[in-house]
């Protein structure tokens, strides 16, 4: 499948928004409007370090992945922590995360970064199937690539 893996914009609420919904659903995590609002601003504040990039196929967003960057303590490049990922269970098995996640790394070795990191559950075997093409950390289940 080809997609378009950009960053989100202002115009791009109306899409997220029931995909972010969708993850919150799927956490069993209720937020508020306000807190979905706050989160949006954030995106697009190119002041805050949080980021979110999108994958969009003839206009529909299937998916999205919400980044940010640090600096570590012992080295002066950032390091990259993905916060979330979520994918439409319409697109779910047509390598929607995978090019998300495969963008994000391409992303960081672009932007000098150190590595590309997240965390899941140890029960989470649809991400595990997901995610064990890359290294696995320690106990905690922390996958990373270096760059």
């Amino acid at each position: 499948m080809t997609l378009e893996i950009r960053n989100a914009t202002a115009s791009d609420f109306e899409a997220w928004s029931p995909l972010w919904q969708g993850y919150l659903t799927f956490y069993k995590t209720s937020l508020t409007d306000e807190v979905t609002q706050a989160t949006w601003a954030r995106i697009l504040d190119p002041m805050n370090l949080l980021t979110a990039r999108l994958a969009v196929k003839d206009g529909v967003v299937l998916g999205f992945a919400h980044h940010h960057t640090h600096l570590t303590t012992w080295d002066v490049r950032p390091t990259c922590y993905l916060e979330d990922l979520f994918v439409s269970p319409e697109a779910r098995g047509l390598g929607v995360g995978k090019a998300l996640l495969d963008d994000l790394v391409a992303l960081g070795k672009e932007k000098d970064w150190v590595s590309v990191y997240w965390i899941t559950a140890e029960d989470n075997v649809t991400a595990q199937k997901l995610y064990d093409s890359y290294n696995k950390r320690d106990a905690f289940y922390r996958y990373s690539v270096t760059l």
